[in-house]
Protein backbone atom coordinates (compact mmCIF):
# COMPACT_ATOMS: atom_id res chain seq x y z
CA UNK A 1 0.00 0.00 0.00
CA UNK A 2 1.70 3.52 -0.97
CA UNK A 3 1.44 6.55 1.57
CA UNK A 4 -0.01 9.44 -0.80
CA UNK A 5 -1.02 11.96 2.22
CA UNK A 6 2.10 14.51 1.36
CA UNK A 7 0.33 14.49 -2.24
CA UNK A 8 -2.57 15.76 -0.75
CA UNK A 9 -0.75 18.69 0.75
CA UNK A 10 0.95 19.89 -2.53
CA UNK A 11 0.30 23.19 -4.49
CA UNK A 12 -1.17 26.35 -2.96
CA UNK A 13 -4.52 25.73 -2.14
CA UNK A 14 -3.97 22.89 0.87
CA UNK A 15 -7.55 22.87 2.34
CA UNK A 16 -6.66 21.97 6.16
CA UNK A 17 -3.15 20.99 5.79
CA UNK A 18 -0.56 22.97 8.34
CA UNK A 19 1.14 26.02 6.21
CA UNK A 20 5.02 25.70 5.41
CA UNK A 21 6.76 27.42 8.31
CA UNK A 22 8.95 29.46 6.02
CA UNK A 23 5.77 30.52 4.15
CA UNK A 24 4.24 31.54 7.38
CA UNK A 25 7.32 34.07 8.69
CA UNK A 26 7.53 35.25 5.02
CA UNK A 27 3.83 36.48 5.63
CA UNK A 28 4.35 37.33 9.16
CA UNK A 29 7.39 39.59 8.21
CA UNK A 30 5.44 41.21 5.16
CA UNK A 31 2.51 41.88 7.22
CA UNK A 32 4.40 43.61 10.29
CA UNK A 33 6.20 45.86 7.43
CA UNK A 34 3.18 47.46 6.52
CA UNK A 35 0.85 47.17 10.18
CA UNK A 36 1.47 50.18 12.70
CA UNK A 37 0.04 53.05 12.93
CA UNK A 38 0.15 55.79 9.81
CA UNK A 39 2.15 52.96 7.68
CA UNK A 40 -0.83 52.88 5.49
CA UNK A 41 -1.76 56.46 5.26
CA UNK A 42 1.90 57.45 4.24
CA UNK A 43 2.15 54.68 1.82
CA UNK A 44 -0.83 55.88 0.20
CA UNK A 45 0.65 59.62 0.43
CA UNK A 46 3.45 58.81 -1.36
CA UNK A 47 1.68 56.95 -3.99
CA UNK A 48 0.39 60.18 -5.59
CA UNK A 49 4.09 61.57 -5.78
CA UNK A 50 7.62 62.29 -3.93
CA UNK A 51 6.72 64.08 -0.98
CA UNK A 52 8.89 66.41 1.55
CA UNK A 53 8.86 65.71 5.38
CA UNK A 54 7.07 69.25 6.20
CA UNK A 55 4.17 68.34 3.64
CA UNK A 56 3.22 65.13 5.10
CA UNK A 57 3.39 66.31 8.71
CA UNK A 58 0.98 68.43 7.68
CA UNK A 59 -1.05 66.29 5.16
CA UNK A 60 -1.38 63.42 7.92
CA UNK A 61 -1.80 65.67 10.60
CA UNK A 62 -2.69 64.94 14.08
CA UNK A 63 0.33 62.72 13.16
CA UNK A 64 3.05 64.07 15.73
CA UNK A 65 6.83 64.64 14.50
CA UNK A 66 8.36 61.67 16.57
CA UNK A 67 5.59 59.13 15.42
CA UNK A 68 5.95 60.63 11.50
CA UNK A 69 10.08 60.22 11.45
CA UNK A 70 9.78 56.43 13.63
CA UNK A 71 7.46 55.01 10.80
CA UNK A 72 9.55 56.97 8.06
CA UNK A 73 12.38 55.15 9.32
CA UNK A 74 10.89 51.74 9.49
CA UNK A 75 9.32 51.62 5.62
CA UNK A 76 12.60 52.65 5.01
CA UNK A 77 14.31 50.05 6.63
CA UNK A 78 11.76 47.90 4.94
CA UNK A 79 12.70 48.96 1.63
CA UNK A 80 8.97 50.12 1.04
CA UNK A 81 10.20 54.42 1.31
CA UNK A 82 13.36 55.91 -0.43
CA UNK A 83 14.47 59.12 1.79
CA UNK A 84 15.93 61.29 -0.30
CA UNK A 85 17.82 64.33 1.02
CA UNK A 86 17.94 67.75 -1.32
CA UNK A 87 21.15 70.23 -1.65
CA UNK A 88 19.05 73.07 -0.56
CA UNK A 89 19.02 75.56 2.41
CA UNK A 90 17.19 74.72 4.40
CA UNK A 91 18.09 71.24 4.02
CA UNK A 92 14.74 69.28 2.68
CA UNK A 93 14.17 65.67 2.82
CA UNK A 94 12.12 64.02 0.06
CA UNK A 95 10.08 60.67 0.63
CA UNK A 96 9.47 58.44 -2.04
CA UNK A 97 8.07 54.97 -2.81
CA UNK A 98 10.63 52.08 -3.80
CA UNK A 99 9.96 49.58 -6.75
CA UNK A 100 9.31 46.75 -3.96
CA UNK A 101 6.48 49.89 -2.59
CA UNK A 102 4.64 50.52 -5.99
CA UNK A 103 4.29 46.15 -5.86
CA UNK A 104 2.23 46.61 -3.28
CA UNK A 105 -0.23 48.86 -5.55
CA UNK A 106 -2.42 45.59 -6.83
CA UNK A 107 -2.52 44.50 -3.50
CA UNK A 108 -3.88 47.59 -2.31
CA UNK A 109 -6.93 47.85 -4.85
CA UNK A 110 -7.70 43.99 -4.09
CA UNK A 111 -8.08 45.42 -0.42
CA UNK A 112 -10.07 48.54 -1.38
CA UNK A 113 -12.62 46.61 -3.94
CA UNK A 114 -12.80 43.70 -1.37
CA UNK A 115 -13.79 46.75 1.13
CA UNK A 116 -16.13 47.56 -0.79
CA UNK A 117 -18.25 44.09 -1.51
CA UNK A 118 -17.59 43.06 1.59
CA UNK A 119 -16.96 45.48 4.22
CA UNK A 120 -20.22 47.13 3.52
CA UNK A 121 -22.46 44.11 3.96
CA UNK A 122 -20.99 43.84 7.40
CA UNK A 123 -21.39 48.15 7.99
CA UNK A 124 -24.65 47.08 6.89
CA UNK A 125 -25.82 44.19 8.89
CA UNK A 126 -23.70 45.88 12.19
CA UNK A 127 -26.54 48.40 11.87
CA UNK A 128 -29.45 46.59 11.18
CA UNK A 129 -28.43 44.56 14.67
CA UNK A 130 -27.91 48.22 16.42
CA UNK A 131 -31.12 49.18 15.37
CA UNK A 132 -32.77 45.69 16.10
CA UNK A 133 -31.67 45.89 19.27
CA UNK A 134 -32.90 49.62 19.85
CA UNK A 135 -36.24 48.80 19.21
CA UNK A 136 -35.99 45.26 21.02
CA UNK A 137 -35.41 47.83 24.15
Amino acid sequence: MENNTDDACEGAERGGCAPDPAVMNEFRRTIHALSGKWKLEILGMLAESSVRFGVLRRALAPITQHMLTARLRELERDGLVLRRVLAEKPLQVEYQLTDSAWGLLPAFRELLTWSKTCGIRRSAAASERRLWLESAE
